[in-house]
């Protein structure tokens, strides 16, 4: 039997869009687009590289509730509201995920709201941070 987990963190634009923060299907899982709302102070940072690391601690967050880290992470799409944040964010995001090297997508449309400056949704597989990774260059 398949085992599913639909985690919902409180937030009243999951409850008004019926979506989910996360969803894992067995060990894929699907994180949902990540603003950088502080989920203690509903606070969102004006500094963007405040709000990408609040944005990776919040899908960090979501990550540990099923058994998973950033170190899981296969895939990212990266979404920034000015095209002239791209390197500050993009030198936060490659901090953290350094040595994990996902697939990845950067586009920079406009979001919901000016005062989201980044957001950032990923897909992950349970376990992945353990297994044996061959490098390639081609």
């Amino acid at each position: 039997m398949i085992e599913i987990v639909k985690l919902k963190t409180g937030s009243r634009y999951e409850d008004l869009a019926s979506y989910s923060r996360l969803v894992s299907v067995d060990n894929w899982i699907f994180v949902s687009n990540t603003a950088g709302r502080n989920p203690l102070t509903q606070e969102i940072p004006e500094d963007v590289t405040e709000q990408t690391e609040q944005v990776l601690a919040n899908i960090e967050r979501a990550l540990q509730a099923v058994d998973a880290s950033l170190g899981d992470v296969v895939a990212s799409r990266i979404f920034i509201q000015d095209p002239s944040d791209t390197p500050a964010v993009m030198a936060k995001i490659g901090e953290r995920f350094r040595g994990v090297d996902p697939a990845m997508t950067l586009t920079c449309p406009p979001l919901s709201s000016a005062v989201y400056k980044v957001e950032l949704e990923v897909t992950a597989y349970r376990g992945s941070s353990k297994g044996n990774v061959e490098v390639r260059k081609i």
